[in-house]
Formats: structure tokens, C-alpha cells, sequence
């Protein structure tokens, strides 16, 4: 784990250290690049597309509300655009505020950006029927010029797809992150609510430059104790500093609250005083925190109490706090991520097997959340088949942004091309084009309520994601909960330019790195649809072996080898899994012919000598995307590699390092799994895979201590 500078420092000196930085930030002085200021480097474009142009035209921008007054987030907005457009181009904008009449295109939180003419000024304004759409239209302007935007052909009006756009930080009290891979928690508990760190406003201005709007401080695995005045006074600090830039806060709530830190003998979700308390409770947040978003619950899951204590459905457990919440206008968002190793039926069943019989019987505030797979975030999964079996209740997309199954932050992947595989998945639940992104926005079924959450990769170390590439997975959320549209080439490039250079030169080489880099992972871990290889609890290195826990967190309760061949039989002559997407996707997924091949083993056991449609056996196959893997990890080496001084020395060899030890993790997952499984297969390694640098024993024997973001500290 790599600790911020700032943690190893006593407080005095931490804060008078942390003042002098955020005026070295601030000055323009020359500095390291550090990662810090993620895409907002507001350093001076050298060659922008219209130098000329660009100094007229922006020199005079409109802040425009029906309003037409100031406000902290429109003080936001013009300080953001002064320090931007000083820093790009070396402009001292004329910004104003003016009325504006209400504009319907631009709905709550969008807003329009137009060129207009006022005599012979050139003037650029930016119209929203509420502040905040105007900031979200001020970084939308910054992001056109860093870019190297035209910005004589600029004329925007957008609004978000989805309404509720939101960071799950799985952060613990005690400042630990579960799956985090970045340090520790960016809120410090402790000091809260009287020292509000620098560090969160530039959090908040982070999120509002991709238009996220919420964010949920604690992790699912819930302690009540947050509920309690103490802690909820802390969060209001919270809430105070991000609202300016649009961010709401949300909790997480144990379901057993009103019996750990209530007084209560009981959580029953059923009993008149279970209800009176989450009523009451409800009550005291909102005098506390006005515009609190709501809570985030797991329950019956791993441990985790919920209402099937009682004998109840998950829809009375989230009902009874969706009543609570409801006078105040919050929300619940109830996650689907529930499996039980008692019950026999496939994991993959289970989340469908539970929820599906409760469509139409939660409350119009509750969100059932699931994520994007039916196992557990995945390098690669189908997409969950409750987006299609659900079109009574509104449903959130949960995505994982911090990478607990693929290489923490020490592997590059970008996720922007996994997230639009599920997003771009048509489910056919009201027929051909029902996406899973249209099921999300509402459009499927015209919910009023929609939400998508990300769980967060940010920490403590110095560039916020431990590795200088990860940022952009973050960034890809934001801009995909905005419009899930947007293609993963464009995000690629919009941040590479607006982290590293317009240059050719650098832009090029890194967006097809970005692009490459989730496929090369799932290439070494998991290839043609293997699922769940990953070693006990940490789920850094493979494992494939495991076979010693509870049986669905086994990984040889999903690869299923044995000497016929390999793979979860999921069809209907297996588990039927298949069985629970519509009738057009069940009939792809559940033929061995029609099967997408980067699903195979998903769906399907497969003999070994089964011949694919490269004309080689499964086994040759398997093999050859092994060292596929390990060769695209070289490639990303070369392709960095290119890049010596171009870019800044300190993100550059940070990079290298890193890469250079993903190569040799990317030869260590092939070698452990390739001969583990060729335990089963008995058939030679094919010509062009590289032969194992250690016996199979010795990668049994390897065992990680203190793995960043493993609970258990192993």
C-alpha cells in the first residue's frame, strides 16, 4: 500500500505543508506532476485551433439562471472558468451574471452553451434553469478548449440520461477501504466536523466536472454507528462542502440499526416500533443534513443482517425505510447482490431467484441496485438478467471502478469498454433494443426514478487512484452516468488530453493503451468466459486451485475442470441459468454454436478437443489467449516506453515500474493457471506459449500479506 506523504507527518506540520501546496497549485509556480489535479491541469495550451478567435470569444461568457443571481455554485462556476481559461489560454475573462427565461431542453440539470454576438462583442453563454447546471456547463466549456475544441462551432445543450449519478466509497470508519487500492479514506472521522480538508473541495470539483451528483461515504458492509448525532454531524460537514458543486451525500445503513444503536429488541421491518425509529431517524438526518440523498443497504448478503432474519422479503425491508424517507424526498437504494452458499441452486441464480418475484412491490423511491454480472464484477460476465426481468421497479447499474478483480492499482485497465459491453447489451425486456442502458435511464419503462453508482477507486495517495491511469476509469463513470452514449475511443482520448497532452504524439500512444488494457487482462486471468480464478480474499493473484472455503467462493466451483474439459454448464441441461434472460438472448447464450466465444466457459462445459472458430481446440485456444495476455502487457511496456520525454518524469516512471510489474504478474497468471489446468487436459502447451518458469507447486506456495483493501488484512 503506498501511503499519501501527507499521513506520515504530524497534523501541525501536515496542515501548514498542505497550505503551501494548495498556494503552489493555486500560483501557477512550476511543480511536479504529481497526478494531484487529475484532468482539471489548467496549464497553458501552446498551439490551441484558434488563438485568435479563442481570445475574442471567451473573453466575455454570461452566466445566465431564471434566477439571475449569485450563488456558491455559480461563484463555482465563474472561479472555475477564471482560473481555466487563465491558465489555457492566458485569458482574464469578463463573466456576468444575467436572467435568463426557463429553457424545457435543458431540464434540472443541464444547461445550453451558444455563441452570441452583442454588437461587435463575441460572447459566449452558458443558460441553465438552476445553478448547477450552469457549472456543469462551465467545465463542459473547459473541457471544449483543453481538448483543442472548435470553439466557433460550439453550441451545446445537454442534459443527463440518468438522474442520480453516484460514487459508492466503501470506506470504513476507522479510515480503511475495503477494495481500495489508493490509501486510506479521503474523510478523516476523527477531525470531522471541525477541519474540513482542502482535499474535498477538490473532490467535489472533480465530480462536478463529469456531472456526478451524489456520493455515498460508507461502505455497504455497514456500521450503524454512522446513524448516530456524533457521525451524522460529521457527514453534514461532508454535505456542506460539496454542495456548492451539486453532490448530495448518502449512507449506508445496517439493517439492524434500530437494535445496535437504537434501544430496540429487534429490526423487523414489520414491527410498529422498528418503524417508528427508521421514521424518527429519517427525521433527525434531514434537520441535520437538508438535502441528505438517501440511504444504500446490503442485507441477508455475506453476513449482513436484513429482513430475511424475520421471515420478511427484501421489498418489506426496503419499504419500511423507503417510508421513512419519503417526506423528505429520499431514496433507497436496495442492492441485489445477495447469494447463500446453503441454497444448492448456481450463485448466478440466486440475485434473479430472489428478486424477480418482487417486481412491482417496492416503493416508488426505492432503486433496486444490481451490478453489472450476475457472479461479482468480473473481468468479463454477461450482463445480469434482472435488467430484463424487472420492468415494474426502477433499477440502478452498479459498476466497479476500483479494480478488486483486475490487478487492484497496480494493472492498467481501462473500463470504459467493459461498462459499454453491459450498457449496449439489449436485454429484449420490452423487445429488440430494450439495452441495459435504456432500463437504466428510465426510457424502457418510463420510471421516474433512475440511478447508477460506481464504487470508488479514490484514497489517499497523492494522485487519488494509486496508479497514474487509474484516474481514468473514474473519469469514464462520470462522463457514462452523464450519457451512456458516448463511445469508449472518446472518453479515452478526452481524458488522455486533458491528463497528459494534445500532443500526437502522446495522445495517440496512450489512448490505445487505455483501449487495450482491459482486454489484456482478461486475456491472463480469465479467457473465454473462466470466471472467479482469483486466490482467497485478496483476489490479486490467480488461484484456481482453491477448493479449501465455502463452496461459491471457490474458483473450482466455477471453472468446473475436469478430464472431459472445462467450464460452468449454465444451459438448460446445466443449471439453467440461461433460462432467466429473454427468450432470444437465452437462445445465443444457451447454444454451444451461437455462444459469443469470450462467453464460453460461462455458459457452457466444453471438451477440450471441441474446435472453435479459429479451427483450434479449446485447449489450444485457452492456451494461446493465456500468452495473448502476457504479450498485450508487453506491448502497453512498449507502447509507454515510446513515450520517454514527452511527458513528466514522475508520472512516466511511476507508469514504467508499474507495467513492468503487471508483465511479470501477467506471465505468473498464465504459468499458474495453464498448469493447473493442464492437470486435467493431460495435452501439451501449443507452439507460441512460452513454457512455465516454475513448477505449479511453487505458485501454490505464494502467499500475499497485507494486500491493500483485503478486510481481513491477509
Amino acid at each position: 500500500m503506498t501511503l499519501c506523504p501527507l499521513l506520515i507527518m504530524n497534523s501541525r506540520l501536515r496542515s501548514c505543508f498542505g497550505l503551501i501546496l494548495v498556494g503552489i497549485l493555486s500560483s501557477g509556480v512550476a511543480r511536479a506532476e504529481d497526478g494531484y489535479r487529475l484532468w482539471l491541469r489548467y496549464d497553458r495550451i501552446v498551439k490551441p485551433a484558434q488563438p485568435t478567435f479563442y481570445a475574442d470569444a471567451l473573453s466575455h461568457i454570461v452566466l445566465a439562471t431564471p434566477a439571475g443571481t449569485d450563488s456558491p455554485t455559480i461563484t463555482a462556476a465563474r472561479d472555475e472558468l477564471m482560473t481555466g481559461l487563465s491558465g489555457l489560454l492566458g485569458i482574464k475573462a469578463d463573466i456576468t451574471i444575467e436572467g435568463s427565461v426557463p429553457n424545457a431542453a435543458c431540464g434540472e440539470e443541464g444547461y445550453s452553451i451558444q455563441m452570441a454576438a452583442r454588437g461587435s462583442i463575441s460572447t459566449v453563454v452558458i443558460t441553465a434553469n438552476h445553478d448547477i447546471g450552469v457549472l456543469y456547463g462551465a467545465f463542459t466549456l473547459l473541457r471544449h478548449v483543453q481538448t483543442d475544441g472548435l470553439i466557433n462551432e460550439l453550441a451545446v445543450t445537454e442534459t443527463p440520461r440518468i438522474q442520480r449519478r453516484i460514487l459508492d466509497h466503501w470506506d470504513n470508519l476507522n479510515r480503511t477501504i475495503e477494495r481500495g487500492y489508493a490509501g486510506f479514506s479521503l474523510w478523516d472521522w476523527f477531525q470531522l466536523p471541525d477541519r474540513i480538508d482542502p482535499r474535498y473541495r477538490d473532490y467535489a470539483r472533480a465530480n462536478a466536472s463529469i456531472g456526478i451528483n451524489g456520493a455515498v461515504l460508507t461502505n455497504v458492509n455497514a456500521d450503524a454507528l454512522v446513524l448516530t448525532d456524533p457521525y451524522l454531524r460529521k457527514a453534514a460537514a461532508l454535505a456542506e462542502a460539496f454542495r456548492p458543486y451539486g453532490i448530495r451525500v448518502y449512507l449506508t445503513a445496517r439493517f439492524s440499526a434500530p437494535a445496535d444503536v437504537g434501544g430496540l429488541k429487534t429490526a423487523d421491518p414489520l414491527d410498529p416500533a422498528v418503524k417508528a425509529w427508521w421514521a424518527a431517524k429519517a427525521e433527525e438526518i434531514y434537520q441535520i443534513i437538508p438535502d441528505f440523498g438517501g440511504f444504500l443497504v446490503k442485507a441477508n448478503s455475506e453476513g449482513q443482517p436484513g429482513p430475511q432474519d424475520y421471515g420478511r422479503t427484501h421489498a418489506d425491508g426496503a419499504n419500511v425505510l423507503a417510508d421513512a424517507l419519503a417526506p423528505h424526498g429520499g431514496i433507497v437504494m436496495w442492492r441485489a447482490f445477495v447469494y447463500d452458499h446453503h441454497v444448492p441452486d448456481d450463485r448466478a441464480k440466486q440475485a434473479y431467484n430472489e428478486f424477480h418475484p418482487l417486481d412491482g412491490k417496492f416503493h416508488p423511491n426505492v432503486v433496486v441496485q444490481i451490478k453489472n454480472g450476475p457472479v461479482d464484477f468480473q473481468p468479463r460476465e454477461p450482463f445480469h438478467p434482472l435488467f430484463g426481468a424487472m420492468l415494474r421497479t426502477p433499477l440502478a447499474l452498479e459498476l466497479e471502478i476500483t479494480q478488486e478483480y483486475l490487478g487492484a492499482s497496480v494493472h492498467l485497465a481501462f473500463l470504459a469498454p467493459m461498462w459499454k459491453e453491459c450498457l449496449d447489451a439489449d436485454t429484449f425486456a420490452s423487445g429488440h433494443g430494450s439495452t441495459v442502458a435504456r432500463v437504466v435511464d428510465g426510457s424502457v419503462d418510463n420510471h421516474p426514478l433512475t440511478a447508477i453508482a460506481g464504487v470508488a477507486n479514490t484514497g489517499t495517495d497523492r494522485n487519488w487512484c494509486g496508479h497514474p491511469l487509474a484516474a481514468a476509469n473514474w473519469y469514464a463513470f462520470g462522463r457514462l452516468a452523464w450519457d451512456h452514449t458516448l463511445s469508449a475511443d472518446r472518453i479515452a482520448g478526452e481524458w488522455t488530453r486533458m491528463t497528459f497532452s494534445n500532443d500526437p504524439r502522446v495522445e495517440g500512444p496512450i489512448q490505445t493503451m487505455l483501449l487495450a488494457s482491459r482486454e489484456a487482462v482478461v486475456d491472463y486471468m480469465t479467457p473465454l468466459g473462466l470466471h472467479h480464478l482469483m486466490a482467497t480474499d485478496h483476489h490479486y493473484g490467480p488461484g484456481p486451485w482453491v477448493d479449501n472455503l465455502r463452496p461459491d467462493w471457490t474458483p473450482v466451483y466455477y471453472h468446473r475442470a475436469d478430464e472431459r474439459g472445462i467450464g460452468f454448464d449454465r444451459s438448460a441441461t446445466g443449471s439453467n441459468a440461461v433460462g432467466q434472460y429473454a427468450p432470444p438472448v437465452a437462445k445465443i447464450f444457451g447454444d454451444l454454436a451461437t455462444c459469443p466465444e469470450n462467453l464460453l466457459l460461462w455458459f457452457h462445459h466444453v471438451p477440450w478437443d471441441y474446435r472453435l472458430s479459429s479451427g483450434r481446440t479449446l485447449w489450444d485456444e485457452l492456451c494461446l489467449h493465456y500468452q495473448s495476455g502476457v504479450e498485450r502487457t508487453r506491448g502497453l511496456q512498449g507502447t509507454w516506453a515510446s513515450l520517454a520525454g514527452l511527458i513528466d518524469q514522475e508520472r512516466f516512471d511511476h507508469v514504467r515500474v508499474l507495467l513492468s510489474r503487471q508483465e511479470r504478474d501477467a506471465r505468473g497468471w498464465r504459468d499458474a493457471c495453464l498448469q493447473y489446468f493442464q492437470t486435467f487436459s493431460h495435452r501439451p502447451l501449443p507452439a507460441g506459449v512460452e513454457p512455465p518458469e516454475h513448477p505449479l507447486q511453487y505458485y501454490k506456495d505464494v502467499h500475499l500479506h497485507y494486500v491493500p483493501g483485503t478486510p481481513s488484512g491477509l
